[in-house]
């Protein structure tokens, strides 16, 4: 069993030179924590991603679409696909997990 917690996470990230830490994987799965400073630089990855916001709030594009988000929302982006967070609070942090094949699944 693994168990991660957002306080943990973010105590190791505030460890970490950088805006994301890879904290756990399993097979295809590899999961995150992020924590954009001021400009969310994302660029379209190539694994299909899920983001669960763990603190905070913002606004999040994918694609032509944009979504108010907040603590405890779940967002899927393709892989592919440009997306990022906007206008989002200093407190901002979200779990990213990617999974499946390169180019996302079908």
């Amino acid at each position: 069993m693994t168990k991660l917690s957002i306080t943990d996470a973010l105590e190791k990230l505030s460890r970490h030179d950088g805006t994301f830490i890879k904290l756990y994987s399993h097979g295809t799965l590899e999961v995150e924590i992020y924590k954009p400073e001021n400009v969310d630089l994302q660029q379209p990855h190539s694994r299909d991603e899920i983001y669960v916001v763990a603190t905070g709030s913002g606004k999040f594009i994918c694609g032509e679409q944009i979504q108010q988000v907040q603590a405890g929302g779940f967002l899927f982006a393709p892989a592919g696909m440009g997306h990022k967070f906007l206008d989002f609070t200093n407190d901002f942090s979200t779990w990213v997990c990617f999974y499946g094949p390169e180019g996302g699944e079908r």
